[in-house]
């Protein structure tokens, strides 16, 4: 009999001890019955103790915020040994690296939620250890830590919860999904170095959308167009999307693609539109760094817990696949990487694309929606779109067909003054470039570009002031009359760096406004010297005289402008700046 007892207190105890371990392991998210977030120490108590509870785990500082609050993330290896990080151990995981960024805008921080509840599956309770056989996982629970804890019931106003949410923007105002080539915020380019660092075989980002109002619960964007690498596309086209559908979808909820109205005033009747990310933004940078991604956008005015859950979902549904088809996303990547390099072994002339756009080309679809109708507002003077609550099927234009509008013939490299440190800084330490010396005295085939038409936007945006231009090219043969940094292109980050240096691409380091001084005017005439100049230079070419009557007598701009005339004599003087409006950054063609 007393050994029956024994045996009952040792069962309560033992039961009450798992009880005690799963209420230990709960999270604030379920805590709060589904409607609230932790904060910054909160979560990253919760992620040390993941890391404390596993041998598979470790909590790692990445970078330091402006608000001096640790970049962290726990990486979830079986190939890594405890306590044990440097780039040779990085260099030995064999299975693919998968690495997800939770909070890049804080205010949409569903992912934070869903991987803490995906990684106690992962590694206490362990129903989800089987995936850690075949894949290593990097998970950042809050990239954009400061403007995390800028929390505020009020933060989002298209947004259904959590309670309180971060901000969009860092301490510095800036949008980390849009810093992902200039790399000018901190968070940034400590982001930019751990992704040198690991290389990830795959990248998810979770955000929550604004916009148009429907039934699925969450979307996804993918790069499968123009911008990445062909058979990268292809791939998650035609393998990833049928088997994340399916998979999200078989766990309870409804799920499409990114949802982007063609004509924002006209709702579904406009029709919807798919555009390749331009690499400012996470999926349209690794599409260049020859990485598939996924964008998770869950729909904002649905609960908070379904938003969580399905992005859990859509982490499993990931994981699994990335899990079954380990290997073949490794040799894909292995594949664009050489193919990167193999295209200058060619005769062929490359042009590889720098803008799209799509064709009036589109496919119906069935959309599911909800019935919305147009009345007059008395509030903005016009009419208003009104969603009701009645579900509805549309069938609705689909406008995928992306066409390329602009591209640049690759060159061999480009050469980068040495006092332009700033840009050669971002490209070799943020963006993992390769680059090499050349010394004075070198002979080079370069093209050089000479910018005209050069208009400034009329605000800031992201803390710089951009620049539109249009350019001539001038081809010489030339001897280097000073050291310079060679940057080849033949290698795999070959999409980035055309992207970085080229005027055409709109996330170019001239066109974010790195350069803005090449542009600006630093010597200035007296009039009455440039009017003796100005008569000499008459009585000295017919030439001159002849395009100076002719503009006197075509352009009203220059016939009643004094200083016009006199800036037209200048401009053409050699007492006028040379390199004015010339980039400094060369083309090798050879």
């Amino acid at each position: 009999m007393k050994d029956f007892f024994f045996y009952i207190l040792i069962s309560m105890a033992c039961s009450n001890s798992f009880a005690q371990k799963d209420f230990d392991w709960e999270t604030s998210f379920e805590k709060s019955g589904f409607i609230s977030t932790p904060d910054y120490e909160q979560t990253m108590a919760y992620f040390q103790r993941l890391a404390d509870s596993s041998e598979f785990a470790d909590f790692f500082t990445f970078g330091i915020s402006p608000q001096k609050r640790e970049l962290k993330y726990l990486l979830v290896s079986k190939e890594n040994e405890k306590g044990i990080q440097t780039e040779m151990k990085v260099k030995k995981l064999s299975g693919p690296v998968v690495l997800v960024i939770n909070g890049i805008h804080s205010g949409e921080i569903e992912g934070k939620d869903a991987s803490m509840l995906l990684l106690r599956e992962l590694l206490v309770t362990k129903e989800k250890e089987y995936l850690l056989e075949g894949i290593n996982i990097i998970v950042v629970p809050i990239f954009n830590v400061d403007g995390h804890e800028r929390k505020s019931k009020y933060n989002r106003i298209n947004q259904n919860g959590p309670e309180e949410m971060g901000w969009r923007t860092t301490a510095q105002n800036l949008n980390l999904n849009r810093d992902w080539m200039k790399a000018d915020a901190p968070e940034m380019r400590a982001m930019l170095k751990l992704v040198n660092e690991w290389n990830p075989d795959f990248i998810i980002d979770t955000h929550t959308t604004d916009g148009a109002d429907y039934q699925y619960t969450v979307t996804y964007s993918l790069e499968w167009s123009k911008n990445i690498y062909h058979q990268t596309g292809q791939w998650l086209k035609e393998n990833f999307v049928p088997y994340l559908e399916r998979g999200v979808e078989d766990k309870g909820y409804l799920v499409a693609p990114y949802i982007y109205l063609k004509e924002w005033n006209r709702g579904l009747d406009g029709g919807l539109v798919y555009w390749p990310a331009t690499p400012r933004f996470s999926t349209g940078y690794f599409a260049l760094q020859n990485r598939p991604s996924l964008l998770i956008e869950t729909h904002m005015i649905k609960p908070y817990r379904d938003r969580v859950y399905s992005t859990k979902a859509m982490f499993e549904t990931t994981l699994d696949f990335i899990y079954s088809n380990a290997r073949s996303l490794i040799n894909l990547n292995k594949e664009a990487d050489e193919q990167s390099i193999k295209i200058f072994n060619t005769e062929d002339i490359i042009n590889l694309p720098l803008a799209y756009d799509r064709s009036e080309k589109f496919e119906l679809i069935n959309f599911k929606g909800y019935e919305y109708y147009w009345e007059p507002s008395d509030i903005s003077g016009t009419q208003k779109l009104v969603y009701t609550d009645r579900e509805k099927d549309f069938s609705v234009k689909y406008f995928d067909d992306i066409v390329v509008t602009d591209s640049v013939k690759i060159p061999r490299g480009y050469l980068i003054p040495i006092e332009w440190n700033e840009l050669l800084f971002k490209m070799i330490t943020f963006h993992g470039i390769e680059s090499e010396f050349k010394a004075a005295g070198e002979k080079l085939n370069v093209e050089r570009y000479h910018f005209t038409n050069v208009k400034f936007d009329s605000i800031p945006y992201e803390g710089r002031q951009p620049v539109d231009l249009e350019y001539e090219i001038i081809t010489e043969n030339l001897t280097l009359d000073h050291d310079m940094i060679y940057v080849p292109v033949n290698q795999r980050s070959m999409r980035v760096i055309v992207n970085l240096l080229e005027p055409k691409s709109a996330d170019s380091f001239i066109r974010w406004g790195f350069m803005n001084q090449i542009f600006e005017r630093k010597e200035y005439y007296e009039d009455y010297v440039m009017e003796k100049v100005a008569e000499d230079m008459l009585a000295d070419s017919p030439d001159l005289k002849k395009e100076f009557e002719m503009k006197l007598e075509n352009y009203e701009a220059i016939k009643n402008d004094p200083r016009a005339r006199l800036d037209f004599f200048y401009e053409s003087s050699p007492y006028f700046d040379q390199q004015r409006n010339v980039y400094p950054i060369l083309r090798v063609v050879e």
